[in-house]
C-alpha cells in the first residue's frame, strides 16, 4: 500500500433499525401497498342487549292482556249488590188460582149421540213404514156448527188394540160433512182394523 493515501477510519458503531410502526399513517403506507382491511367491531353484546329489550316488551304486553282479560271477567261474573231486605223463602207462602191456568170449558154441542156422526171410510196402513191410519167421515147432525175430536183404535186381529190416532176437525155447519185423517204413530202387523173410539161434539 502506498504512503500516499491515510490509513481507513475506524468502524462507528451502526444505530440499530428503528422498529417499524404498528400502524402507520397514509403517509407512510406505500402506493403499492394492499389496502388494510378494517377490523369488525364485537356486536355481541348489542345483540344480546336488543334480545333482552325485546323479551321485556313481550312479557310487558303478555302480563297487560292477562290483567285486562282477568278484569273483563270479573266485571262479567260480577255478583249483583247484596240486599239489605230480610230473608224470604220463595215461592213458600205463595199461592196460584189453578182456575187462572185451566182451558176455557168445552161446551158441548146440543144434538144426538154425537158418536153416530162418525164413521171409518177407509182404514189403511202405510206400505212403506207400516204406519196405520183412518179416514173418517164426520157428519154434522145437530142444528148449530160444531167441531169434533175423534179418537182412534187400531186393533189386530185379537181385537187387542196396538196403536192409537187422533182426529180434529174445524167449525162444521150443520148438515155438512167433513172428511178428516186419525194417523197411528207405530209399525203394525197388515190386517190391522180401525174402530172409532170416544168422540167429543163441541161448540167451537
Amino acid at each position: 500500500m502506498s504512503d500516499t493515501f491515510p490509513p481507513p477510519p475506524p468502524e462507528q458503531p451502526q444505530p440499530e433499525p428503528e422498529p417499524e410502526p404498528r400502524y402507520r399513517s397514509p403517509e407512510q403506507v406505500s402506493p403499492w401497498a394492499a389496502p388494510a382491511v378494517p377490523q369488525r367491531k364485537q356486536r355481541t353484546g348489542l345483540i344480546v342487549t336488543l334480545a333482552v329489550a325485546a323479551g321485556l316488551v313481550v312479557a310487558g304486553g303478555t302480563v297487560a292482556l292477562i290483567v285486562s282479560t282477568m278484569s273483563a271477567v270479573q266485571d262479567s261474573i260480577a255478583l249483583p249488590p247484596r240486599s239489605d231486605a230480610p230473608y224470604s223463602a220463595p215461592y213458600e207462602d205463595e199461592t196460584f188460582e189453578d182456575e187462572a191456568y185451566d182451558e176455557e170449558p168445552v161446551e158441548p154441542a146440543p144434538g144426538p149421540d154425537p158418536e153416530g156422526d162418525v164413521t171409518v171410510a177407509t182404514c189403511g196402513r202405510d206400505s212403506l213404514i207400516g204406519w196405520p191410519h183412518a179416514d173418517l167421515k164426520i157428519v154434522n147432525r145437530t142444528e148449530g156448527p160444531a167441531a169434533y175430536i175423534v179418537t182412534v183404535s187400531f186393533v189386530d186381529g185379537d181385537g187387542e188394540e196396538v196403536d192409537d190416532g187422533i182426529a180434529t176437525t174445524e167449525e162444521i155447519a150443520p148438515g155438512d160433512a167433513v172428511t178428516v185423517r186419525a194417523l197411528g204413530s207405530g209399525e203394525v202387523a197388515a190386517g190391522t182394523k180401525c174402530r172409532t173410539g170416544e168422540v167429543e161434539r163441541y161448540v167451537p
